[in-house]
């Protein structure tokens, strides 16, 4: 933000460069955010591209056997199938954000841009983080329901005559999994995308001077 700096100082300094600054300022911010919003785009890729080959390397017969043996093939697809969709059209709002902001001519205009690209983007975030609960909360109901030591676990607790204590635990520790499965994507997240957002936002306040 060092060129930006000095144009404001300018600008500052001699009412005649008013206009020259002001018009220099918003190219200037007009580039950063345009950049910023590539990367976000870029990124987004990037993420879409590991998450699928990842997925593609667990997939493995193993996995194909467990979820055959829980009988849920059909919804397993139906799931993944709507997830990458989502993910894609997101990937597509991204694009559209990029375009708009890359052939912005007016501050206000950017400003809009700017702001519609952050909901964008932190509704990719919730998004995703939502997938994420759903999908541990199922791993965690077909353990419960599937797994043959930890059925057996199950009814060793209730012949014993610990069934409320068993349930308590499990809740419990599932909740805390959850938790930190969750906190550790938040964290994820907010490192991958917060760092672009913060700059994106830093770039609407500098655009906010120039309309007042």
């Amino acid at each position: 933000m060092k060129e930006l700096d000095l144009l404001k100082k300018n600008w500052q300094k001699n009412d005649s460069f008013e206009q020259v600054s002001e018009v220099a300022i918003y190219k200037m911010l007009h580039k950063k955010s345009s950049s910023v919003v590539k990367w976000i785009l870029i990124v987004s890729i990037l993420e879409f591209l590991f998450w699928s080959i990842l997925t593609v390397f667990l997939n493995d017969d193993k996995y194909q056997e467990k979820v055959h043996e829980y009988g849920v093939e059909t919804f397993m697809l139906v799931l993944n199938g709507i997830n990458y969709l989502v993910v894609i059209l997101f990937i597509y709002l991204f694009y559209k954000n990029y375009k708009a902001i890359s052939t912005t001519d007016a501050t206000h205009q950017l400003m809009t841009n700017i702001l519609k690209t952050k909901r964008t983007v932190q509704n990719y975030i919730w998004y995703n983080l939502a997938v994420i609960t759903i999908s541990v909360i199922l791993s965690i109901l077909m353990l419960f329901y599937h797994n043959p030591e930890f059925i057996s676990l199950m009814k060793n607790a209730i012949s014993k005559g610990h069934e409320s204590l068993f349930i308590v635990i499990i809740i419990g520790a599932s909740t805390l999994l959850i938790l930190i499965i969750i906190g550790l994507f938040w964290l994820f997240y907010r490192l991958l995308y917060g760092i672009l957002l913060r700059k994106l936002y830093a770039n609407y306040n500098e655009l906010k001077k120039i309309e007042l």
